[in-house]
């Protein structure tokens, strides 16, 4: 492991030789082969970051690389879709996840690569780091933070920041 990788800990996510409180899925930690749509697991292993998106009508662009979260953008959840885990565009005939939320949860969000880019259907889609509902609320599966954190966070990971999800 490297200072520059986002580690899951028992004591939160360390990054940068800090340490940050942190929640994870509701349905704890899993072996990647284990891991299945909607079981709110947070899958184990080692996850690349392949993106980054921010609502910008309430930030301002936290790195150089992340992309703008529109009305329209969505995350295709549904096994059946062609277009599984990936970023979709209303109208979308499959079921998704709005990307743009009334609630702030996903002002911003780090993409990982898991399932990704070939989805295996019904495997779990969407791994993200977003912000929290409330400190210690578990998540769907992601790995939440504090606002203040992510904020922290997001321009100081690079192309070679992974997260590390311990089985």
């Amino acid at each position: 492991m490297k200072p520059t990788d986002l580690v899951v800990t028992p004591m939160g996510l360390r990054f940068l030789g800090r340490v940050f409180p942190c929640t994870i899925g509701r349905g704890g930690i899993v072996p990647p082969g284990r891991k299945r749509e909607g079981d709110g697991a947070t899958p184990a292993g080692m996850h690349r970051l392949v993106g980054m998106l921010y609502r910008p009508d309430r930030l301002t662009r936290p790195a150089d690389w992340a992309l703008p979260i529109g009305p329209f953008d969505f995350w295709s959840d549904d096994p059946a879709d062609p277009d599984y885990n990936l970023m979709v565009r209303a109208p979308h005939g499959f079921g998704h996840e709005r990307l743009r939320r009334a609630d702030p949860m996903y002002d911003l969000i780090l993409i990982t690569d898991w399932n990704w880019p070939q989805a295996e259907p019904g495997r779990g889609s969407a791994i993200f780091l977003h912000q929290w509902r409330r400190p210690g609320a578990p998540t769907a599966g992601c790995v939440a933070l504090s606002r203040r954190d992510l904020l922290w966070i997001a321009p100081r990971i690079t192309h070679q920041t992974r997260l590390i999800v311990p089985g």
